[in-house]
């Protein structure tokens, strides 16, 4: 098949974008980006995403891209109130038709997060939530049972009550706590873990990737953790297939194609690239693979995992 054609196929592959927001800020609090004093943020100067961003600026960003299904993934919307946030995307989705389902807010150290989860639960479109374990600054800080971390009690006792409703808990956790992760996936094997933003290999030098190599066989020594391709820009730095493709390949072949999903997370990298050069790059990275496989990460892994 010509590289023209081989490519026509690739884009005839269906999407499902398991990773994408939306935001009103107008009508909606979120402390990150409606606070006039920015966070620390891990591709620099966000400034450019501090505007409404709803499912009509979301297709215009697909543009040709063949997306058929999405899934929303909870915007560090106000903590005060967690399941605010499903309710309101739940009505976006019925007056835009995107997305088809959502993933929440999981505050799990919390003491009322028996009640967060019913909340959330109240939403046809909820098919998990996503926690930001408390991490170690770098490799080399990392231990073990620290507190808001997945080996403390109070966060287990909140991650227990997952297989009650039948959710799967995004994780957005560097690397180096994939020790614990694993420990997590084999305690619950119930419930399914989909590691967000491929681990985070933030550090490109030999010996971080080398790094993120190890902890990621680890996790995936689990049946029940899969991967999402995403969140792979830089700061400063346009999104390049050199940096992204050798990333995007180790996961695949230490995963598997039956537990890799490509997603957006637009429209956070809009700060590194356009929809196109973000898909397109996913596409360049698997051009090798079977189309049976390519079909698997860009869409038939999202409708399995997320139950669409």
């Amino acid at each position: 098949m010509a590289s023209s054609e081989a490519f026509e196929a690739q884009r005839q592959i269906p999407i499902v974008d398991v990773h994408q927001h939306f935001w009103q800020l107008g009508k909606n609090y979120y402390p990150w980006l409606c606070d006039p004093v920015p966070v620390h943020f891990r591709y620099g100067d966000y400034s450019s995403i501090k505007r409404d961003y709803m499912p009509a600026d979301y297709r215009r960003d697909v543009g040709k891209n063949r997306v058929v299904k999405t899934v929303h993934e909870e915007a560090w919307w106000n903590p005060a109130d967690p399941v605010g946030e499903t309710r309101w995307v739940t009505e976006v989705a019925r007056e835009g038709g995107l997305p088809t389902a959502l993933v929440a807010n999981g505050p799990l150290e919390r003491g009322d997060i028996e009640e967060v989860l019913a909340g959330h639960a109240g939403s046809p479109l909820t098919r998990g939530i996503r926690n930001f374990p408390k991490p170690a600054a770098s490799a080399r800080e990392a231990k073990r049972g620290a507190p808001g971390s997945m080996d403390d009690p109070q966060w287990r006792r909140g991650y227990a009550l997952l297989e009650k409703h039948g959710f799967s808990a995004d994780i957005q956790v560097p690397w180096w706590h994939m020790d614990a992760l694993s420990a997590l996936a084999a305690d619950f094997p119930k419930t399914q873990i989909i590691i967000v933003h491929a681990g985070l290999p933030n550090d490109r030098s030999a010996e971080g990737l080398a790094g993120w190599r190890r902890a990621m066989e680890m996790a995936a020594a689990h049946f029940n953790v899969a991967i999402k391709l995403s969140g792979l820009g830089e700061p400063n730095r346009p999104w390049t297939l050199a940096s992204n493709g050798p990333i995007i390949r180790d996961a695949i072949k230490i995963f598997g194609a039956d537990r890799g999903l490509f997603a957006s997370n637009y429209p956070v990298d809009s700060i590194v690239g356009s929809f196109d050069t973000i898909y397109d790059g996913f596409r360049a990275a698997v051009a090798d693979l079977p189309l049976g496989d390519q079909q698997k990460l860009f869409h038939d892994n999202a409708v399995r995992i997320y139950r669409l």
